[in-house]
């Protein structure tokens, strides 16, 4: 610690020069620290762009990449109280009649009158259950028998059992608290064939503490108080034929069931494609990739303002809030003007969507349905739409619409589709800016930008340890001026002293 004397002796203000003279040598300090700044206002600038990029491809992947985005289709149904009608996975328009018979029912067991289970929320073996598993099997969703052990333990009530059942096995149990009785309703419809859809077991079967026994149920439903499940009956396009459940597909069209019809009445369905909500799909691309084109556009072309440098501390304390935000709005600006990375996404992009792809299809090029790129080269290649030239090949063909944006292609990028080039192009890019500005989650020593601040940091560090060594050394100097001076005082005002007597 450096002894500071203040000026007391000569009267000077040492604090104000010792200020004045670390300003001057605080320059370079300064300049590290608006290198510094600048840097992070740099690597700001590259995470939004790429926050921008992806944007564009979480659009591509859930939207003109899946199928279901153009298979999408308006249903026409002459009862739709009847018959639910949604297409799944067809590509192509559909349509049939239905005739509907029966319709599907689940499988069922009833206690015979009151069950010896008094309370609901007693444990099973208060009330002389002494089974340990219960096996249930009922019928699946794909019609066949499946069995499951429900474990039961000393603590199970019958409140706990009828909660591991409904949530472990194929059936739903229910207890009457009320009426003391139970049931069992399989939670898939359709039957098997020798009518048991569902079977119930317990370890203690055939004693007094079986399960069974005390609920004073039957072992499987085909008994007077069981239930036996129906597969649904049905003639479509002129065959009759049965499933298991009311709900089903056929060519890729899920059908549901929900009444009978009258005899030689069948339902007619017919599909066409949902021109609007695909074309909704495709200009949504079209906006979100103008809109990136716009944003990488204004920022790549942005002046710099060289004299505009990020302001010090010391500045803005001479600075009021709107004019250090004027200031800094010139400063930020430029920051990725004629950038490389962005440059080059750019061209990629208007290069891929101008190409043509092998689809097989009706159309091989984005002109094809009408996209096509905007007449004004200002605008840096931007897409527009002709509305009802896209509707048309909607209309026509929604299956090679969709395959010019995701057509695969197994000797090559030539033949992909433009969503798969374009989100190729992205990945380029991104990982590009990646490498060079992180993401919010890096660390400095694992990016460009990073390393970079991480020098600047260390700089800055080891200049303000100069500067400290500096004013001590200033103040040292001052301070023994003072003591000199306030020495040559005392040792004047003796000489003095010794004169006048």
């Amino acid at each position: 610690m450096v002894l500071r004397i203040g000026g007391l002796a000569s009267g000077m203000d040492i604090d104000s020069l010792v200020e004045q003279l670390m300003t001057a040598e605080r320059v370079p300090l300064d300049k590290l620290n608006q290198k510094k700044t600048y840097t992070e206002w740099q690597r700001d600038d590259y995470r939004e762009m790429n926050t921008l990029l992806l944007s564009l491809d979480t659009l591509l992947s859930d939207g003109l990449q899946k199928q279901s985005t153009f298979i999408k289709k308006t249903i026409n149904s002459s009862n739709s109280d009847a018959l639910s009608v949604k297409n799944v996975t067809s590509t192509t328009d559909f349509s049939g009649s239905i005739e509907i018979e029966k319709l599907a029912t689940a499988a069922s067991i009833r206690s015979n009158g009151a069950t010896a289970i008094t309370d609901s929320t007693a444990t099973l073996r208060s009330a002389g259950i002494t089974d340990t598993k219960l096996t249930i099997s009922a019928i699946d969703a794909n019609g066949v028998m499946s069995s499951k052990d429900i474990e039961i333990t000393d603590t199970d009530t019958m409140d706990s059992l009828v909660a591991k059942i409904n949530q472990q096995s194929g059936v739903t149990a229910f207890f009457d608290p009320t009426s003391k009785q139970i049931s069992f309703t399989a939670k898939n419809t359709g039957a098997v064939a020798d009518g048991r859809e569902i079977i119930l077991s317990g370890d203690q079967d055939g004693t007094a503490g079986s399960l069974l026994t005390k609920l004073n149920v039957a072992s499987d439903n085909t008994g007077t108080n069981g239930t036996a499940g129906s597969n649904a009956k049905f003639t479509y396009n002129g065959i009759t034929t049965e499933r298991s459940s009311n709900t089903f597909r056929i060519n890729g069209v899920e059908l549901t069931l929900k009444q009978v019809t009258e005899a030689g009445k069948p339902i007619t369905f017919s599909s066409t494609a949902d021109v609007d909500s695909i074309y909704d799909s495709v200009k949504g691309f079209v906006d979100k990739y103008n809109e990136i084109i716009e944003k990488i556009s204004d920022k790549i072309g942005e002046t710099k303002y060289r004299d505009y440098t990020p302001l010090t501390d010391a500045q803005k304390e001479e600075m009021t809030e709107d004019e250090i935000k004027k200031w800094e709005e010139k400063a930020k600006s430029g920051t990725l003007k004629n950038d490389q990375i962005l440059s080059n996404v750019l061209n990629r992009m208007r290069s891929s969507l101008g190409s043509i792809v092998n689809t097989g299809g009706a159309f091989s090029r984005l002109s094809d349905i009408g996209i096509t790129t905007t007449n004004n080269y200002l605008e840096g290649g931007k897409l527009v739409i002709d509305e009802d030239k896209l509707k048309e090949a909607i209309t026509a063909d929604p299956n090679s619409v969709y395959k010019l944006f995701q057509n695969s292609s197994a000797t090559g990028t030539a033949d992909q589709g433009f969503a798969q080039k374009v989100r190729a192009n992205l990945k380029v890019a991104m990982d590009d800016i990646k490498t060079k500005a992180g993401s919010s989650s890096s660390v400095n020593n694992t990016f460009t930008l990073g390393k970079l601040l991480n020098q600047y940091s260390s700089r800055i560090s080891d200049f303000e340890d100069r500067l400290t060594t500096i004013e001590n050394r200033y103040w040292a100097r001052f301070t023994a001026m003072e003591t000199a001076i306030n020495k040559a005082n005392s040792q004047s005002g003796y000489l003095t002293s010794m004169f006048s007597q």
